[in-house]
């Protein structure tokens, strides 16, 4: 079973894309930020991130660089989805590493196609 870890810390959002993914099989693993996600990569190591950039405590550009640094997690695929919607957001965050950049609001549909796409790879 393919794992994936959502970041996020919208609520709504983490339950709907949790249920989403549930439902095509994955075993989901839910983080509220960038510390919560970095301690559960080091117990479940996904093969993909669901990652949001604006979060409390740890924000997802310091989250994703310091996965990019441990070679642990070099297999994980990582998927910013963020509100940060500006050309220079988007790049930013596809320079940092991240394999695909969504930004909100977001089809629901499209992002799972692209996770699968991603895992397959």
């Amino acid at each position: 079973m393919k794992k994936l870890l959502i970041v996020d810390d919208e609520p709504n959002i983490v339950m709907s894309l949790e249920y989403a993914f549930q439902k095509q099989g994955y075993n989901v693993f839910i983080a509220r930020d960038g510390s919560e996600a970095l301690v559960i990569m080091e117990r479940e190591i996904p093969d993909l991130v669901v990652l949001d950039i604006m979060m409390p405590q740890v924000d997802g550009y310091e989250t994703i660089e310091i996965i990019k640094k441990n070679p642990a997690f070099a297999k994980a695929k990582i998927i910013f989805l963020s509100a940060k919607s500006k050309a220079a957001d988007i790049e930013k965050g596809l320079s940092l590493g991240a394999d695909l950049y969504f930004t909100k609001p977001f089809s629901v549909k499209k992002l799972i196609a692209a996770v699968d796409n991603l895992i397959r790879i």
